[in-house]
């Protein structure tokens, strides 16, 4: 039996750092601090590197960057001195002349002084981590006595490794045993963790589990926001020595999440969250995307947005988050016929506009596509029509929004969505032209789902129904359909998201009942759009492997799972 401890109370500072802003990222901490302060909390834990904000990727390189980040974190303690102790993630240099050059770390600042450090153990290297690339391990149980108690303090990966929790472990020892073993009495964990949807749960499950092996009160934090392509989802978290939820910050919010350790009743909900409607995958795609719209465009500089209206379901979608994320005055939608454009399409788009309440420009592209044919009339003579002619008028476009970006300082959105992106269904330079690409992680029959689920709760149609009914197409020849070109979408998905997400090989989809030449043909072409995908914009990611940082194929490259066919057009 453990002697007994002192009541502590542990603020969890959920909050939104950008990468780099030293100056911005100590006022949220000393912000949230005060905060904590004020609601009586003993200690304040900041999330992982919060003050240089996560994924700060090669800015570690730079060694005046990482002496900056420890004249901040000085100037804070001193800012601080008279609150509650604070931990605080920055990146420490390693003194020695072996290893590299950095450790992961978190250091106490107390009464005006920065003081104790603890150092991250387990290194991620998978999907958007690259973490041994700079962080050197650090190999100990490092230990914070306060007010009598012994709390363990671990960084993000070190609370992932538990042997029994997980089937396979990626690491050979549990950062959390070495902190049992030395006497911790509570387990304390700064992270940054990033959003894909469903995860939360899991890591829940996986944090009450450990409490209750263990049976010490566990207590995370995770920051929230979006960089870049990843987002963060906060939902910081705190459990009793029974595994039972005694705490749990916002969604997608900023939060200062307080855990008494000894005297907080269990929760079943969280704040705001009252309803199972919040944990539905469109509802937690929904605003993820939209936080992480609303950061990329804040934090790289623009209040505006473009956003080119075909009238279907993707552009649709992608105008309703950026609408969300930035507000109607914020958004224009460019409307860009072409002699193939139906009138329902036109209609379509005009009426999202409306619904939307967002400005718009009608650019028509017929005379462009004149002039193209004229200009390379010549180079192509005795040369059949073929895609090339459909390519020129999605290039047209892109560079129409391109200029629209360039002249107003807006951000243009792209509104291709995972499916095409999978299988090149999309063009370089034309609609694949632009700043961020908002739903490049969400399949296309998730963007269905969401688009019903958005008029669902709205009680009205956001998105107009026909967008919601007709058959998908993009509109660069007569009576073109999607499915000319490839698979029903939910048999396609479903190959996509085995092949991608579970890394399922071709015979084993074919054993699952899909026909072979589909899927063979399917998986040559997810390889031959590696070319697309390597110069296409930043994607939002929200699945478990999107094709962002964490996606690491080659493009020369052979596929024996595959058929050997023409390339799919540029």
């Amino acid at each position: 039996m453990r002697p007994h401890v002192n009541a502590v109370k542990i603020a969890l500072l959920q909050i939104n750092p950008l990468v780099g802003d030293l100056t911005g990222n100590a006022r949220l901490i000393a912000d949230a601090a005060c905060e904590a302060g004020r609601r009586g909390a003993d200690l304040a834990v900041t999330p992982e590197l919060a003050l240089v904000g996560y994924l700060p990727r090669d800015l570690l390189l730079s060694s005046a960057f990482v002496a900056g980040s420890w004249e901040a974190v000085a100037a804070l303690a001193r800012d601080l001195a008279h609150q509650p102790a604070v931990l605080v993630g920055l990146p420490e240099p390693n003194p020695s002349d072996a290893g590299r050059p950095l450790f992961n770390t978190a250091v106490l600042l107390h009464e005006g002084r920065v003081g104790q450090r603890f150092r991250k153990s387990l290194l991620p290297t998978y999907d958007v981590f690259d973490e041994d690339r700079y962080f050197e391990p650090y190999h100990g149980a490092q230990l914070l006595e306060r007010d009598g108690r012994r709390l363990g303090i671990s960084i993000c990966e070190d609370v992932w490794n538990d042997r029994d929790f997980w089937k396979r472990r990626r690491y050979h020892h549990d950062p959390i045993e070495d902190l049992m073993r030395a006497g911790a009495d509570t387990i304390v964990n700064l992270s940054a963790s990033p959003f894909s949807v469903g995860k939360h749960r899991r890591r829940e499950e996986m944090l009450s589990s450990t409490a209750r092996k263990h049976r010490v009160p566990v207590v995370y934090v995770n920051q929230y926001g979006g960089n870049d392509d990843l987002v963060f989802d906060g939902r910081s978290l705190g459990f009793n020595a029974a595994g039972t939820p005694i705490a749990r910050g916002r969604a997608f919010e900023p939060d200062v999440v307080i855990c008494d350790l000894d005297g907080s009743a269990a929760i079943v909900a969280t704040p705001g969250e009252k309803d199972n409607s919040a944990d539905r995958p469109e509802s937690e795609i929904w605003r993820a995307l939209v936080l992480g719209t609303r950061d990329y465009v804040r934090k790289c500089g623009f209040t505006r947005a473009v956003v080119g209206l075909s009238g279907g379901i993707d552009s649709a979608l992608t105008a309703a988050i950026a609408v969300e994320a930035i507000g109607p005055d914020q958004v224009t939608g460019v409307l860009m016929p072409s002699p193939y454009s139906s009138r329902g399409s036109i209609d379509d788009a005009a009426e999202l506009a409306a619904s939307l309440g967002i400005r718009t420009l009608t650019l028509p592209i017929e005379p462009a596509m004149r002039a193209m044919e004229a200009t390379l009339g010549p180079a192509f003579d005795g040369c059949p029509r073929d895609v090339t002619e459909e390519n020129i008028q999605a290039r047209i476009r892109g560079n129409l929004l391109m200029a629209l970006s360039n002249k107003r300082g807006a951000l243009l959105l792209t509104t291709g969505n995972k499916s095409e992106l999978s299988v090149g269904y999309c063009t370089l330079y034309g609609d694949m032209s632009g700043g961020l690409a908002v739903i490049a992680d969400v399949p296309k029959t998730m963007v269905y789902r969401i688009a019903r689920w958005l008029n669902e709760t709205r009680g009205r149609a956001v998105i107009p129904e026909p967008t919601l009914t007709k058959a998908p197409s993009a509109e660069l020849r007569p009576n073109q359909t999607d499915q000319d070109s490839l698979p029903p979408y939910d048999v396609l998905d479903d190959i996509l998201q085995r092949h991608i997400e579970q890394h399922q090989p071709a015979d084993e989809i074919i054993a699952a009942g899909f026909d072979a030449e589909t899927v063979r043909r399917v998986l040559q072409l997810v390889r031959l759009a590696e070319f697309k995908r390597k110069q296409a914009a930043p994607g939002l990611k929200v699945t478990d492997r999107a094709f962002g940082t964490g996606w690491r194929m080659p493009i020369a490259s052979a596929d024996p799972d595959a058929q050997i066919l023409k390339p799919l057009d540029p």
